[in-house]
């Protein structure tokens, strides 16, 4: 018996997404092969939350985890966050994040997992359509540049492989598309986004026999 709790953003929120985004979409597969399998069982927990940072998500990993342990099954944390942390805030000139306290928050979260959890896994950043995020339209003072994604994506990695967890690369794989059509307002990912984000994260966790 597996739970699986997903911790982001609005992006793993699912935010444009007419099908709830690609973690209910994971939840949606791993729930037929919980009914069509009797040996199987696999829950999905999305607690993503719109707009947060690494220092949000920091504020309530422990308590949020802890509400949905269950003695007798295996527990796998996900993290989904980083590109709201990358953000340049105009009026402060600077990151909604600065990259060295990212990085100290991706460690710490890492350590939080690792209370609860012998596997852990990132989700690497997804790529902006620039034109339509510097500024972003509904708050002006704040942008989104791919430039600034990929150092704080390459911060993850980082972590990632120095404390031997799983990293799940989204940015490089959607870059290699035509990734401007799977966005909905030039930062959250449409319907078509989703399912390709669905599609890398299931491929993974099943290669990689989390699932």
């Amino acid at each position: 018996m597996v739970r699986i709790l997903i911790f982001g953003d609005s992006i793993a929120y699912g935010a444009w997404d007419r099908e709830g985004g690609w973690v209910q979409r994971l939840r949606k597969f791993l729930d037929e092969r919980n009914l069509a399998d009797p040996n199987f069982y696999c829950l999905v927990y999305n607690l993503g939350i719109s707009g947060n940072t690494s220092a949000d998500l920091l504020e309530r990993v422990e308590f949020e985890t802890e509400q949905r342990l269950k003695a007798d099954e295996e527990t796998i944390i996900i993290y989904a966050i980083g590109i709201n942390d990358s953000q340049f805030v105009h009026s402060k000139g600077g990151h909604n994040v600065p990259l060295d306290e990212f990085r100290e928050n991706i460690q710490k979260l890492i350590d939080k997992a690792k209370e609860y959890s012998s596997k852990t896994a990132f989700l690497g950043l997804t790529p902006v359509d620039e034109g339509k995020t510097t500024p972003i339209p509904w708050d002006p003072d704040k942008s989104y540049k791919n430039e600034y994604i990929e150092k704080y994506n390459q911060a993850i990695r980082k972590v990632c492989e120095e404390n031997e967890i799983y990293f799940i690369e989204i940015l490089e794989r959607l870059k290699a598309l035509n990734y401007q059509d799977l966005l909905e307002d030039g930062l959250h990912p449409n319907s078509k986004g989703h399912e390709k984000i669905f599609e890398i994260v299931r491929d993974f966790l099943i290669k990689n026999k989390i699932i």
